[in-house]
């Protein structure tokens, strides 16, 4: 059973059907998997922290104990309530997505503890993963596609998280604040949980646009990072108007020199730690990509290093020729 529409997720989740013996929550966007898994988790079982109620899995587990996963689906209750097995996916391995299938077929079937609960949450699965299409064609799973949030999920987003603190948002000031906002729903959450503590947590608040500018900023900075990445991305005529930006809030040509420079030093930390075994994202964010522009940088960082300055080399002198001492500008 598929449940792709928001209002039956909420309706499962909030009373999981008893005939339901697996569930499958996977997606792109990690923070929604592990919110929704943390909601179903605590409905299944009164006590989803037990350890004694509850067996948390991961890939690593599969990859050294390939039998646990259905020892675990098998073994009862210690302490009486309903058993929770809980396994989540993170790599892109084909091992642990077949040996999950195979359990969800057992486990369906009614041949390992009929009593047991298997949540699932992973990536995300292309159409090609075993595990997706068992999970689809299972009368006895559920499965739960997360996709990013759309401006109308992030606004109520804002609005249920910043009620719980008793401020608020005008609706223009709500819609600018969206405009702003991460579609990745954990960063999205501790962004409304800053708004809500510069808002004053209980002052009954209602901001608007004006009181968010001091939060918000207009920095100048920001319009460096973009030509820099703009002219990573081969794209001259934006990082053109980004750097006409900058000079008008204010910045000179050696600040676009050093954005350069800087977009230059994560460009080579992120293969760098790519390269020792890192993930490309993992390796991004640690290399402090920021997350609107994490999509564009992790594409030129696949491209390669070459290619990459090879198309922003003759962009960035010819950007920065102002900023450099008149000995190394090119004739």
């Amino acid at each position: 059973m598929i449940i792709n529409r928001r209002p039956d997720i909420e309706r499962f989740i909030a009373r999981p059907d008893p005939a339901i013996r697996v569930a499958l929550i996977y997606g792109r966007d990690t923070g929604v998997v592990r919110e929704r898994g943390q909601q179903l988790a605590a409905r299944v079982t009164t006590r989803p922290d037990d350890p004694f109620d509850v067996a948390l899995l991961n890939d690593s587990d599969m990859d050294s104990e390939p039998g646990r996963l259905e020892g675990e689906l098998a073994a009862q209750s210690m302490m009486g309530g309903r058993r929770l097995v809980r396994l989540k996916l993170t790599s892109e391995k084909s091992a642990p997505d077949k040996l999950a299938a195979e359990a969800v077929t057992r486990h369906g079937a009614g041949e390992l503890n009929p009593d047991a609960f298997f949540l699932i949450e992973a990536g995300a699965l292309g159409k090609e993963s075993t595990l997706r299409k068992v999970c689809e064609k299972s009368p006895a799973c559920a499965v739960i596609p997360c996709y990013e949030d759309e401006p109308g999920d992030i606004a109520r987003l804002v609005r249920e998280g910043l009620s719980q603190d008793g401020v608020g948002l005008t609706a223009d000031a709500l819609a600018l604040f969206v405009a702003r906002m991460p579609k990745e729903r954990g960063v999205a959450r501790q962004e409304v949980e800053r708004l809500a503590l510069f808002l004053g947590p209980g002052s009954g608040v209602t901001a608007t646009p004006k009181d968010l500018e001091t939060f918000l900023g207009v920095e100048p900075e920001a319009s460096l990072s973009d030509a820099a990445a703009d002219a990573f991305g081969g794209r001259l005529a934006q990082a053109q108007q980004g750097l006409r930006r900058a000079a008008q809030e204010g910045e000179a040509g050696p600040a676009a020199v050093r954005a350069m420079g800087n977009y230059l030093g994560r460009l080579r930390r992120t293969l760098t730690l790519a390269k020792g075994g890192a993930g490309l994202q993992e390796a991004a964010k640690a290399s402090g990509v920021f997350w609107k522009s994490e999509r564009e940088f992790l594409r030129q960082a696949r491209a390669g290093p070459w290619r990459t300055w090879t198309v922003c080399s003759p962009i960035f002198w010819r950007l920065t020729a102002p900023a450099r001492p008149q000995a190394l500008q090119i004739t």
